[in-house]
């Protein structure tokens, strides 16, 4: 919430313009505030809310960032697709159950997203 509030106080420096001619503070504005406002909300909630004690398993730690590392450097050498592949698939390992059909779905859910992000929004992505 502090880092959010910063950030907000330091786009208010800027000029904010309005919604239909947008200035260079009004983005940071609004994204620092919706970081506020959950930060808020978690803050009040964790008053009524029971502490759970919270299991760190560095297992799955590492798993998470392998998968995250390697899309990084897949992506960068090779494409984005198998990236993606190699991510779900190094990722689902952190979980409770392992199912290859579930991860050749949440692939192609994501290769078809990546798509519609480079065809649709015009983003340069290395998908071949």
């Amino acid at each position: 919430m502090a880092i959010s509030l910063l950030f907000g106080l330091v786009s208010m420096t800027y000029k904010i313009g309005e919604l239909s001619r947008a200035g260079p503070g009004l983005f940071p504005l609004i994204v620092s505030s919706l970081v506020f406002l959950i930060g808020l909300m978690t803050v009040v909630r964790s008053r009524f809310v029971k502490p759970v004690t919270i299991d760190y398993n560095m297992k799955n730690i590492a798993l998470v960032l392998l998968g995250l590392c390697g899309f990084a450097v897949i992506s960068e050498h090779l494409n984005m697709i198998v990236g993606i592949i190699f991510l779900v698939f190094c990722v689902s390992f952190a979980g409770s159950s392992y199912s290859v059909v579930r991860n050749v779905k949440i692939s192609a859910g994501l290769i078809a997203i990546a798509f519609m992000f480079k065809n649709l929004l015009g983003l340069q992505l290395p998908l071949f």
